[in-house]
């Protein structure tokens, strides 16, 4: 269960750092229309989420959801592709050193306080899938600017 639950993690925060650096700079501010989110945006909400479920795992106080009419936006200046890759590092970072220090004891154990009884393991799991769903996206904001190759090594 350790294992799984590390490995799986840190697959997931590797591909979707690949897929970061393989977009090019305009990517992190562009939008695809109206209702779309740039990738600044939605590395925004994984950074969000990770903080928020990964104070939960370690027993803190969540922070505040970064909401701008229901959805994640990039703070004012968010911008930059080396700025926007490294506060993913810096998240994805203090998440997988939470995990690490998780026993299979721990990771099977309901978490304290979720009305849900929701376990450790499910949350990393959660995490995991919305790492890779936001992967998806960035996936296709790729194919949408012409790039067609994998980009996983």
């Amino acid at each position: 269960l350790v294992k799984t639950a590390n490995q799986n993690l840190e697959q997931v925060c590797t591909m979707f750092r690949q897929d970061l650096e393989a977009l090019p700079e305009e990517a992190f501010t562009q939008g695809f229309g109206g209702a779309t989110r740039t990738v600044a945006d939605i590395v925004t909400e994984v950074n969000d989420v990770n903080d928020y479920f990964g104070a939960k795992l370690r027993g803190e106080e969540p922070p505040t959801w970064n909401l701008d009419d229901g959805w994640v936006r990039a703070p004012e200046g968010f911008n930059k592709k080396a700025d926007v890759i490294a506060a993913f590092v810096q998240s994805t970072d203090k998440l997988k050193s939470t995990v690490a220090d998780f026993t299979a004891e721990v990771l099977d154990s309901p978490i304290p306080g979720d009305s849900n009884g929701r376990t450790y393991y499910s949350r990393v799991s959660f995490l995991v899938s919305h790492l890779m769903y936001h992967s998806g996206q960035l996936n296709y904001i790729q194919t949408l600017l012409g790039d067609s190759e994998w980009h996983w090594k």
